[in-house]
């Protein structure tokens, strides 16, 4: 390619809100236009690194035995009322009416429509299992869409579902896309950290997120030194630490009976530690929580026994619950966690009228001891004595309250955030602490979608099964813009070898004479020789030339000027200095230079 028949449009500032490397890079470098808020295009240089970035996928998936298809990217309604998701993901979905009134999505994701395509062509076992895959575009109405394409409205994901017979069938085609996921990422030069993940909306039970270390990563990846263990601050577990009372030793049982307690202006668990001159490890924190579509059986509780249920897609759940979780007084409750425990689409504090409403204290007093919703205690409750809590009304708490005594928990589970510092669950290594964005994620759906949207087969003795699925997901842009956010410096990008735009550039000081001569004999040679080559033919001066192709970062870069020939100045991007080779050697040296760097990435 030619640089005059392209578009070269690169910028000295990047715009106002480009805050992280990535954006800011691909905007300067002309690989993407802003065209509303959200919503970018690809120029002719970045839609090259994009379908690199695909064809990689692309390959490795095909490689591994997985089937690409073309679905439609607007989906009926109806798909989302089967599964149960219409009104769950309601805020996320962009959607509209045809002409004849019938509901359509803009897919946020294709669970549905890749259910209701197998649904369709299913009917024996024998057909088990095979996994589909696309690489299409979605839409999700993003509350804040931040940081160019890493996390834009519209956007190309790499989505693929696996149909299975069995367990067993199910965890050999995830950990054959996780296998194929380790190879792609490598072959793009990002070194990735598989950490255990909530499974968020998409339901489930296994899920695994592929991260890259990023320091304005959305997510936060808790590790261990000591063992392979990593997860995903959401969805992280750490060991569960032996209360201790205020001498720093394990709690005891009290025979005492609780006793209420005056406490004006005590509303917090710095006022309490004050207060009773006690260590918060002591203190039962209790918190009103909203919880919307749980579908858990809450119903089993008294206070929801009469409660006004949804039935779709073949669940039942309660729209809108109250819920007191209890935890330790030092930890916090992990909101993902809990609506995960809940099998709800979301988990938030209470407000503050809600929180009189159900508990029958404001915010500060309340208390697990009498109060009619259900009690949801955090592990780090199990072992607790003795403890100090509120009493259920204003300016009150109570101390000497006995867990299992005085109350009892709906449900025991792990809905506390771990941190830095906390324990492995593993090995009892201490955690560190880094962020991350996600660039892939896995997750086993077992039957979720399936039973909800009816789909069966005969097994061998005949009768009707429900299969079981398994969801792999890639975001290509997100993936992109990390791979920049990984490859850069104070210049521009430096491009890993496999997901450059050009491979080579060649910039001839000025195009004519000689200098056009040798700079289009290099091109004709680097061409026939299967190398991506630029030649920057354009009326521009050398300054400028330089500065663009070490902002575009193309990985080698040749440069032929009159006074240095017969030889020409061959630099590699991260190179500190250039070197002078004859004109004659550099075709040459630039293709070894070129497959030797690919294949770095391509064998592991």
């Amino acid at each position: 390619m030619k640089a005059s028949r392209t578009i070269i449009s690169t910028l000295r500032e990047a715009p106002n809100d480009a805050v992280i490397a990535s954006h800011q890079l691909m905007m300067r470098s002309g690989l993407i236009r802003k065209l509303g808020n959200g919503l970018y295009v690809y120029m002719p240089l970045g839609y090259r690194s994009l379908m690199k970035v695909q064809k990689i996928i692309r390959e490795e998936l095909d490689n591994a035995g997985l089937l690409e298809i073309k679905p439609t990217v607007i989906q009926p309604g109806d798909l989302w009322r089967e599964s149960g998701r219409w009104d769950k993901m309601s805020g996320e979905m962009l959607t509209a009416q045809n002409r004849q009134g019938q509901d359509m999505v803009v897919s946020p994701t294709a669970e549905e429509a890749f259910t209701a395509i197998v649904r369709d062509g299913l009917s024996s076992y024998k057909q088990l299992p095979f996994t589909l895959y696309q690489i299409n575009t979605k839409y999700r109405d993003e509350i804040r869409p931040r940081y160019g394409v890493m996390r834009g409205r519209e956007f190309t994901m790499m989505d693929a579902y696996s149909f299975d017979k069995d367990e067993k069938d199910l965890n050999a085609s995830y950990d054959n896309v996780a296998a194929a996921y380790r190879r792609i990422f490598k072959r793009m030069g990002l070194n990735t950290i598989s950490v255990k993940a909530d499974t968020g909306s998409m339901g489930g039970s296994g899920s695994e997120e592929f991260m890259v270390e990023s320091p304005v990563g959305d997510d936060t990846l808790l590790l261990c030194p000591n063992c392979d263990y990593a997860a995903n601050v959401e969805k992280a577990a750490c060991a569960t630490e032996v209360p201790l009372n205020n001498e720093g030793k394990p709690q005891v049982k009290t025979d005492l009976p609780y006793e209420e307690v005056a406490t004006p202006n005590v509303f917090s668990i710095e006022d309490m530690e004050k207060f009773f001159n006690a260590k918060p490890t002591t203190f039962l924190k209790s918190l009103v929580y909203k919880v919307y579509n749980s579908a858990v059986g809450l119903t089993k509780h008294e206070f929801y026994k009469n409660a006004e249920t949804v039935t779709e897609g073949g669940q039942t759940y309660i729209p809108e619950s109250f819920v007191c979780v209890i935890i330790r007084g030092d930890l916090e409750v992990n909101e993902a966690k809990l609506a995960a425990e809940l099998k709800a689409s979301g988990a938030e504090l209470a407000s503050d009228e809600d929180v009189l409403k159900y508990s029958g204290a404001p915010h500060g007093f309340v208390g697990p001891v009498g109060i009619k919703i259900p009690v949801i205690a955090d592990k780090s409750t199990v072992d607790m004595h003795d403890c100090i809590t509120g009493a259920g009304k204003a300016g009150y708490h109570i101390q000497h309250v006995e867990p299992g005594r005085d109350f009892t928990a709906f449900i025991t589970a792990d809905v506390r955030t771990c941190k830095e510092g906390d324990k492995c669950p593993d090995c009892g290594g201490t955690f560190y602490m880094k962020k991350g964005n996600e660039l892939g994620h896995i997750f086993k759906l077992g039957t979720k979608y399936t039973k909800s949207m009816n789909v069966t087969y005969l097994a061998e003795n005949g009768k009707p099964v429900t299969p079981l699925m398994g969801c792999y997901g890639i975001g290509v842009d997100r993936t992109l813009a990390s791979i920049i956010e990984g490859h850069n410096d104070e210049k521009g990008i430096c491009w890993p070898m496999s997901v450059a735009p050009y491979q080579v550039a060649i910039i001839p000081i000025q195009y004519k004479g000689q200098m056009q001569e040798v700079a289009d004999k290099l091109y004709d040679e680097l061409t026939k020789a299967g190398i991506e080559v630029i030649l920057d033919d354009r009326n521009e001066r050398p300054g400028v030339k330089f500065t663009d192709s070490e902002l575009i970062g193309y990985p080698v870069r040749i440069i032929v000027g009159d006074k240095n020939l017969p030889n020409v100045e061959f630099k590699i991007r991260t190179a500190e200095a250039a070197e002078m080779v004859p004109a004659t050697e550099a075709a040459k040296k630039a293709a070894d230079y070129v497959r030797d760097e690919l294949n770095k990435l391509n064998n592991f």
